[in-house]
């Protein structure tokens, strides 16, 4: 296999893997393993309907039809990200948030699969996210601030899937792209883990790249809370191979640094506060599940939806790495059916365009690395034929 077609088949698998996962898991989100078991009658092994069969007035999921392969708004979110590397064809920062990314979000109707209807993006995501547009389009706050205030979670780490991709083997360059890039809309421990979600996509791009040299990179990136809350629940992890087993295991390491507390509808009233101590939930699990599933999509995916609360971005998480790991093919063809034809999407073509992008920005990024080289070299009196710094 040439270069070329890994970089197309990681990007694809990345992103068919977050929406796929992100689809099986928006109709159990925010239950208790217990609960969804009860309701299905046992694990959840595939795409399933609404938990609710009047999900039009059913509380509190309406007027949202999580289920039977409809994406959520991790997808949606992750999609416009694409569309703004797309228009700018390098890299991003808070600006390009505010100048690009934002503007889509209430410019014009789209198909939103949960509404199924024309709608704004807007429309369909949650105030957490909804704090973009208010703060970036209506208060004018500088991109680089804006994120400051808003409640801290899962957000913004969410849709940070192509960070990772358009920094393929680059994780470093990604984690820092993606601090960047979720500044207009989170902070603290919501920021940093859009950071290590970007690197751990970019390190599962790498030639030869395992679950090991996954995690091992998140650690080695990750700060405070974050960090020790991934160690905690990987090692946990470990000792499992069976998501079954590790549901109740991975819950418990990962509960001294999540905020919610143990009833997601109820949080508790220190929830989602800025703090070095602690972390979003969502990403240490998802690689605890990667762990537990030794890398394997199907696996990895299911573990992430069966642990509830909020496994729907668990799965995009969870999904998108497992997808770089494996490529396209890791992610069963009769799910990324499904959700393609109920959420009325392309799941392939944003994954084509992102690698075009990808390989535009790389050559980029080459001729500036040579040109910082020569610069250096002349200014340190070296030459870069002889022995000096090369780009």
């Amino acid at each position: 296999m040439t270069l070329t077609s890994t970089l197309d088949d990681r990007i694809t698998g990345s992103l068919l893997g977050a929406a796929v996962g992100d689809a099986l898991g928006g109709p159990v989100e925010g239950w208790t393993p217990e609960q969804i078991s009860l309701r299905h009658g046992g694990r959840v092994h595939g795409i399933v309907g609404p938990w609710h069969e009047e999900w039009r007035t059913a509380r509190p999921i309406a007027p949202y039809h999580k289920g039977d392969g409809h994406v959520t708004d991790d997808t949606l979110m992750t999609r416009l990200l694409i569309e703004v590397y797309e228009e700018v064809r390098d890299h991003l920062d808070a600006y390009a948030v505010a100048a690009h990314l934002v503007p889509r979000m209430i410019g014009a109707p789209r198909w939103i699969p949960e509404l199924e209807a024309e709608a704004l993006p807007l429309q369909r995501v949650f105030l957490a996210e909804k704090w973009l547009v208010a703060r970036v389009h209506y208060g004018h706050v500088d991109p680089r601030e804006a994120g400051a205030g808003n409640i801290v979670n899962c957000g913004a780490a969410m849709y940070m899937a192509p960070v990772g991709l358009v920094n393929a083997a680059r994780p470093e360059a990604a984690y820092a792209e993606a601090l960047e890039v979720a500044a207009p809309h989170q902070s603290s421990y919501g920021r940093e883990a859009a950071g290590v979600f970007a690197a751990a996509v970019a390190a599962a791009c790498a030639p030869g790249a395992s679950v090991t040299s996954v995690v091992d990179t998140c650690l080695a990136l990750a700060k405070d809370g974050t960090r020790a809350a991934i160690e905690a629940v990987c090692e946990v992890a470990a000792g499992h191979r069976d998501f079954e087993t590790a549901l109740v295991p991975l819950r418990r390491a990962v509960a001294p640094f999540d905020t919610v507390g143990a009833d997601y509808r109820a949080p508790s009233l220190g929830a989602r506060r800025p703090s070095r101590l602690h972390a979003i939930e969502e990403l240490p699990v998802a690689l605890g599940m990667l762990v537990v599933g030794e890398g394997d999509y199907r696996r990895t995916v299911l573990g992430a939806v069966n642990y509830g609360r909020d496994c729907d971005s668990i799965a995009t998480m969870g999904g998108a790495v497992a997808g770089a790991l494996g490529g396209a093919a890791a992610v069963p063809g009769e799910w990324a059916k499904q959700v393609a034809e109920a959420s009325r999407l392309d799941l392939h073509g944003p994954a084509t365009r992102l690698a075009e992008v990808a390989r535009e920005i790389f050559v980029r990024d080459r001729a500036r690395n040579r040109a910082q080289a020569e610069a250096f070299a002349a200014l340190a009196g070296e030459g870069l034929a002889d022995g000096g710094p090369q780009a």
